[in-house]
């Protein structure tokens, strides 16, 4: 295969990637002490939910004591929705306080 055309295949797989992941309404329930100041919506895959596949992931979640995520750990959950949830949560920011780990669910409803 010639470089163009493995390029141009290249550029049609991501932008068929791009036409697959589309935003979707997710909820997540904070189960530790701190708030959710800024929540950013997991981006549910458009291939998941028209089969009506959708399910809760569980995170771990190291906050910072300025209320930035440090680091999260998928501890459950579907697997093909759990880079989504991971990604999302990434972005959010809690209310200041100490250092802390809470456990996040981000649920992905097919039918929302």
């Amino acid at each position: 295969m010639t470089t163009r055309k493995l390029l141009g295949a290249c550029g049609f797989t991501l932008c068929l990637l791009g036409t697959i992941v589309c935003a979707a309404r997710t909820s997540a329930q904070d189960t530790g002490e701190r708030k959710i100041v800024k929540k950013v919506e997991a981006q549910y895959p458009a291939v998941l939910k028209r089969r009506g596949i959708g399910g809760t992931v569980r995170l771990k979640v190291l906050v910072h004591a300025d209320g930035s995520v440090k680091d999260v750990e998928v501890l459950g959950g579907n697997p093909a929705l759990a880079d989504a949830a991971d990604k999302a949560v990434r972005q959010w920011k809690f209310a200041p306080g100490n250092e802390s780990t809470i456990t996040v669910s981000v649920n992905f409803d097919p039918n929302a």
